[in-house]
């Protein structure tokens, strides 16, 4: 117990200790007996995977429901006596993983594959920490999956890059994503893998001295500038990250900016501006380079500022700066909004604080009968890359990889793309049926009126939100011609009247 709370960096009152304590005890004894595939006492899997969850959202009640997540399925403990011995909330967090636990995603084609998804997105939407438990619970079998056999260790990487990392990524969890890419990729795509690690390691051996000369420079630079900052570190940019990049640049490692990473951390937003103003006034910037998310955060709340400078030697670094409770927010992702209020306090879980998306997805799959639409629609909304354009007042829309101008005036307000006639993007006038690109300014030219709505705009809108309005006011556009023809009365020509 005592390494368990060691493990965890959050400090647990009396009440909160007892609690974990008596889930530990009563999940150990009651998976006595039961060993893991390296033969390691069972109770390691799930004291594990509440070590992970600890990490990022560090919640009692989450916590022991993640120590007892497996007893209900593996032991001969019942939800009664879970639920009598911990309350009802702990037990109904157990059942709702334990129903995650039967949910398989082995093969796209199986035709059970949807009606999975639409479970695991139900519970995600429900109980946002039934999602966080099974995430911990999966990195730590993945962390250990050579001990199975190898064509199962392929079936649960492939679930895990298909659909448990895109989850990770939508619920800003960035380490969580990072970790679950790399074990995976690993283990999916062997060679690619190895041979993205020999171009990264040789990468970083020609940077080595570049990069440590470059952090000593940039501590100098802002002490000297009276910049206050509490640390500079680098980072290397992520495997499975990496790999994508190269297949984007058709394997030039030159036009890959961001290998190396130096992170920049401060005590408040002012010291952020102030170490960029620093930074520009000793290292020369790269045009376009300079990404301002604390302005403009991103929609998973996502908060830094990003510069790519030139070093000595011409080598182009690229600087990360946030303050402390952006760097944790970024780590933490969705988990840090519940479990921290403005003022830094604890405060209780609460249903209500749910990302957009999440409702939206709620909202949508329980509207979707086709299953076949389900799917394509959570390829599409979910799991597809996802870029950030703007509105000309500086606000951020979140839209897939491939969304067109009709995309955004929907996200926008149903309203202005009902009056949409047109669209200027970055200030050039531009169709209403063009696709975005990512950090474009969209700006919807309306008309007076609203506008006819056709067909061809279901054809080129990409998201369920524009698509699902578009099919219901083509459905009330039909609905009221035929009932204008029903009500026009006038007397028919001659010659088509009987005799």
């Amino acid at each position: 117990m005592t390494d368990l709370l060691k493990a965890i960096p959050h400090q647990f009152n009396h009440e909160e200790q007892a609690l974990l304590r008596k889930a530990l005890e009563f999940a150990a004894k009651a998976h006595a007996g039961q060993k893991r595939k390296n033969g390691e006492d069972y109770i390691i899997h799930p004291r594990g995977a509440a070590i992970i969850l600890g990490q990022i959202f560090p919640d009692t009640t989450t916590l022991a429901a993640t120590l007892l997540h497996d007893v209900y399925e593996d032991t001969g403990v019942s939800l009664e006596d879970i639920n009598k011995n911990f309350g009802e909330d702990i037990a109904k967090l157990v059942d709702g993983v334990t129903k995650l636990g039967h949910v398989r995603f082995r093969d796209s084609k199986d035709k059970f594959y949807v009606e999975n998804l639409r479970k695991l997105f139900f519970a995600t939407s429900e109980d946002i920490r039934v999602i966080l438990i099974k995430l911990a619970d999966r990195i730590h079998n993945m962390r250990t999956i050579s001990h199975i056999p190898k064509d199962k260790q392929v079936k649960v990487a492939s679930e895990t890059l298909e659909v448990y990392a895109p989850i990770a990524a939508r619920l800003g969890i960035g380490s969580w994503k990072d970790e679950l890419e790399d074990l995976s990729f690993q283990i999916v795509h062997p060679k690619e893998y190895q041979e993205t690690k020999d171009i990264q390691v040789k990468e970083l051996s020609s940077r080595d001295e570049n990069v440590k000369e470059m952090q000593k420079y940039l501590i100098h630079t802002l002490k000297n500038e009276g910049i206050k900052f509490l640390d500079i570190s680098g980072r290397v940019k992520r495997l499975y990250s990496l790999f994508h990049k190269l297949k984007k640049y058709d394997g030039d490692i030159s036009k890959i900016h961001d290998i190396i990473a130096l992170r920049i951390i401060t005590k408040s937003t002012a010291d952020c501006y102030a170490a960029l103003g620093a930074i520009h006034k000793h290292f020369q910037p790269v045009p376009g380079r300079i990404k301002d998310y604390i302005a403009t955060p991103k929609p998973n709340g996502y908060q830094s500022i990003h510069t790519t400078v030139i070093g000595k030697g011409g080598k182009t670094f690229e600087i990360q700066i946030r303050t402390d409770l952006m760097h944790e927010e970024a780590e933490r992702g969705i988990a840090a909004h519940w479990f921290y209020n403005e003022e830094g306090k604890n405060h209780p879980f609460t249903r209500g604080l749910q990302a957009p998306w999440l409702k939206e997805l709620r909202a949508w799959q329980e509207n979707v009968e086709n299953p076949e639409e389900f799917l394509e629609n959570l390829k599409i909304d979910f799991f597809k890359n996802r870029i950030f354009v703007y509105t000309p007042k500086g606000d951020i829309k979140d839209l897939p990889s491939g969304a067109t101008v009709i995309d955004f005036a929907f996200s926008v307000h149903t309203d202005l793309a009902l009056h949409m006639m047109g669209a200027r993007i970055n200030g050039k006038m531009a169709s209403i049926y063009d696709e975005l690109e990512k950090e474009d300014v969209v700006e919807i030219i309306k008309n007076k009126n609203p506008v006819k709505i056709s067909p061809k705009w279901q054809e080129y809108a990409k998201t369920n939100n524009a698509k699902s309005k578009i099919r219901a006011f083509l459905n009330e556009q039909n609905r009221g011609l035929i009932q204008r023809v029903k009500d026009m009365s006038f007397p028919l020509p001659k010659f088509f009247r009987r005799k």
